[in-house]
């Protein structure tokens, strides 16, 4: 089998941006990919394009738009991938299933959304697209009042964790500081997090302004090769593993807060990969709430079932914890434009491996870990990522 490998990568600032639509998003990503990778737009085999849309603008056919924004892409075929919030993973297993496979030697990932230009009010309606909408239609708040219903179960089932989830808020945004990426780059601290005020109303349940991910524009873009072409370029990330698992959608078709499907990627990536969570340096997650981190604390395997507040209390996971979880700053701090984020979270690791993540950098960083969700835990990829060359 030939193991597709990372070779170049681009990425727009996350935000509001005054790149009108994902076309022209996809294109800034595009253009500094290439460069990065050292090749040209000849070179590529297949396009894998992430968006998510389902309302964000009436123009779909979205893997046909990279080249209505790069001609030079006229006749290289493109598909469009969407599998909620975790589009950016699928469209990136896809195009390693290309390469693997021997149909193509370079394809482009590229992730991207255009979220700003929709009224708030209606985006909650829009994401509430990734869940079961025949019985979480109603559910008060949006996709976010999904996620205040996950959390106020968590709460009456292992008391109230409202301080660790303020915790968690106030690490990512510090970590952000560092990323010039990011969508908000302040440091509110803990207090702020943790208290109810104008700034930081309740948005869903318990969960605060604060303990919600932003809505955001961008692109981000991955350049993978076979590593036999990998060989030849001045840089190669490989995968030790790459796994998904789903779970089932509706929240009443399960526990929820087993995050089951998240604990099974886990468990089959770190067996894959031959190593223990403990060998991995740092991990980029997906931080799209508060609740969503420490639940996944609990899937990884840092720890038991409702001791999720144990990790952050202990500072495990802060930039200078036994295991970094979100150096980046996560979809708390850098924003979560929905086709965007796996593939940028991918682009985050791979500059910690190759030691390029500037004020960023987790020291000796040599393997870090991946985990992109779609809906409440339901399609769950994690990647073990490792510099080749």
């Amino acid at each position: 089998m030939t193991r597709a490998q990372i070779i170049g990568w681009g990425h727009t600032p996350f935000g509001k941006s005054d790149h009108p639509d994902t076309e022209t998003l996809m294109a800034a990503a595009i253009a500094p990919a290439l460069e990065h990778a050292g090749i040209d737009a000849g070179d590529v085999d297949g396009i894998f394009a992430g968006v998510f849309n389902n309302g964000f603008a009436k123009q779909d056919f979205q893997g046909a738009l990279v080249a209505m924004g790069d001609a030079r892409f006229a006749h290289t075929p493109a598909t469009r991938f969407e599998n909620a919030c975790a589009t950016g993973s699928a469209a990136l297993h896809g195009a390693m299933d290309f390469i693997e496979s021997g149909r193509g030697r370079i394809a482009l990932v590229v992730g991207a959304e255009k979220m700003t230009a929709t009224p708030t009010s209606e985006v909650g309606d829009i994401l509430l697209g990734a869940s079961y909408r025949a019985e979480e239609a109603d559910i008060d708040g949006g996709f976010a009042g999904l996620f205040g219903t996950i959390a106020n179960a968590y709460f009456q089932r292992y008391g109230d964790r409202s301080e660790e989830l303020a915790m968690i808020a106030a690490k990512n945004h510090a970590n952000g500081m560092a990323n010039p990426y990011a969508h908000m780059r302040k440091d509110f601290g803990v207090d702020f997090c943790n208290t109810v005020s104008d700034r930081n109303p309740r948005v869903a349940g318990p969960l605060r302004r604060t303990d919600c991910s932003l809505i955001s524009d961008g692109a981000a873009v991955l350049v993978l090769a076979s590593a036999e072409v990998a060989a030849t370029m001045p840089r190669a990330i490989g995968f030790r593993a790459r796994e998904q698992a789903n779970d089932i959608m509706a929240l009443s078709r399960r526990d929820v807060l087993e995050f089951r499907g998240a604990r099974m990627a886990w468990i089959r990536a770190l067996a894959a990969a031959g190593i223990a969570l403990e060998d991995l340096d740092l991990v980029e997650s997906h931080d799209c709430f508060t609740i969503a981190e420490m639940l996944e604390y609990e899937a990884m395997g840092l720890a038991e079932h409702g001791q999720g507040h144990r990790v952050i209390r202990d500072g495990i996971t802060r930039k200078d914890g036994r295991l970094p979880v979100n150096p980046s700053g996560g979809l708390k701090s850098k924003g979560h434009p929905i086709g965007a984020t796996g593939v940028s979270m991918h682009v985050m690791a791979a500059m910690q491996l190759m030691n390029d993540a500037g004020d960023m950098q987790i020291r000796g960083a040599n393997l870090a870990g991946v985990f992109n969700m779609g809906g409440a835990a339901v399609a769950n990829y994690v990647s073990i990522m490792e510099r080749v060359k």
